[in-house]
């Protein structure tokens, strides 16, 4: 079996196998039509020559059959012409035959009524035979019953299916071959989209393009969409774990430096060992739960997004049970996006945290499709508000920094809007943040790609 890893190859191959196999049964379709179509001109003509010789021959006063020496039809004198012809009585004994028939036997023909015709080919030697019965009346009013019969071995026959068949045969591999090579044209042409992805990701590879961005047919879309989201995925991988590696040694130095000096030292201070061991717990922990943002390394899932957020708002509704908040969702049940599940919960999970944390007694979080923002296309919106103080403008930066906090009484460490923050340049999101303007409160937009 032929293998190939072109799919141009295999395409080809297959589209060259279906010609092959339509030509083939054209072949035998239109031979087999024009042999019927040949016999049919040769029954004929053999009729023709059947109603020359019914022409020439005359009957004497003893109804004995007289024909001419010299034949109009010149094949009937030569010997082994491939025409015969020959005339039997009711007896089927011969009464004359041409000269061209001269020790040829010819099959003969019983139950022929007078006036009837049979055609036929003889199964023995290949002739096409046309028996014509016949009544003969004289002037005396004698009858005599003759058989007229005409033969051809059907030589011009099957040399014209011959040429036609080479003909037909000649002109159907012109006319493949130039398929051939037109669908090869045509499938260059429609595989052209998938050679630009590959060239667009190599160059992905080599750092001169950051996503898929060329113009793909339709089809191609979804592969491509797909293909950003797993390159987004795993630059986020990237940029996050080197972020946590850099951040982990540089945070465990101070307390690796007191650890040294406190082992140097001839009087081992306890307290102060223990304290840093708590400390690197502490340091180590948290960044574990920041690489973890994204989990384990796969492709993006299908995430309903209306169903996260319901989960968010029942958990924060058991945690936030004393303030008695009133949630408000408004989303479609069909809202899909192409997410790690844990991104989308530390995004949302911080925004509306904060906003229950700050709010009155109200919180709503809106979704909306497909948004666009400064030319940029975003698949979803989610709209986070509450009836709280909100933060002054000039704190909005402040805040998206790590380790700061809009209000240091409130419990916290920080780092939850940084997270979120830094989540979204990752996924080539968007943060931006106002005022309400139902509850006047804060307001988040959140833009997921």
């Amino acid at each position: 079996m032929f293998k190939s890893h072109s799919l141009s190859i295999r395409l080809l191959w297959s589209a060259a196998l279906v010609l092959l196999a339509f030509f083939a049964i054209v072949v035998l379709v239109l031979q087999k039509a024009f042999e019927n179509s040949t016999e049919q001109a040769l029954k004929e003509k053999m009729y023709t020559q059947l109603y020359a010789l019914l022409s020439v021959a005359e009957v004497d006063s003893n109804v004995q059959l007289q024909m001419p020496a010299q034949m109009r039809e010149p094949r009937l004198s030569n010997p082994g012409s491939g025409l015969y012809a020959m005339i039997r009585l009711s007896d089927d004994s011969v009464e004359w035959r041409s000269t061209s028939a001269v020790g040829l036997e010819l099959p003969k023909i019983d139950g022929l009524e007078q006036g009837q015709s049979l055609f036929f080919k003889d199964p023995m030697n290949d002739f096409y035979i046309l028996h014509y019965a016949v009544l003969w009346e004289n002037e005396a009013g004698f009858e005599r019953g003759y058989v007229f019969t005409v033969a051809d071995d059907g030589r011009s026959l099957i040399s014209q299916v011959a040429e036609f068949r080479h003909t037909l045969i000649s002109w159907l591999m012109v006319i493949g071959s130039i398929l051939v090579l037109v669908q090869l044209m045509v499938f260059r042409w429609s595989l052209k989209p998938l050679r630009e992805i590959v060239n667009d990701l190599e160059q992905i590879e080599q750092a001169k393009k950051l996503r898929l961005d060329g113009h793909y047919p339709v089809e191609l879309k979804g592969l491509a969409g797909n293909l950003n989201a797993l390159i987004s995925s795993e630059r986020a991988h990237m940029e996050r774990y080197r972020n946590t590696l850099a951040d982990l040694s540089h945070s465990l130095k101070t307390p690796l430096a007191i650890l040294t000096g406190c082992v140097a030292s001839e009087h081992i201070e306890r307290d102060t060992i223990d304290h840093q061991i708590v400390r690197m717990n502490e340091i180590i922990e948290y960044q574990l739960q920041k690489a973890a943002a994204k989990g384990q390394q796969q492709l993006p899932g299908r995430i309903n997004l209306k169903s996260v957020l319901s989960k968010i708002l029942a958990s924060l509704n058991k945690v936030y049970f004393a303030k008695n908040i009133h949630f408000e969702l408004m989303a479609d049940e069909e809202t899909i996006i192409y997410c790690e599940e844990g991104d989308l919960y530390e995004i949302v999970g911080n925004l509306l945290d904060n906003a229950c944390k700050w709010c009155q007694s109200n919180v709503i979080a809106t979704v909306e499709t497909y948004t666009q923002v400064a030319g940029i296309e975003y698949s979803v919106r989610v709209t986070i508000e509450d009836d709280g103080p909100g933060i002054t403008p000039e704190m909005i930066d402040v805040i998206l920094q790590r380790g700061v906090r809009a209000d240091q009484n409130i419990t916290g460490h920080g780092i939850g809007m940084a997270i979120v923050n830094e989540l979204l340049e990752l996924l080539g999101g968007k943060l931006e943040a106002g005022k309400s303007q139902q509850l006047g409160g804060m307001l988040w937009r959140v833009y997921l790609p």
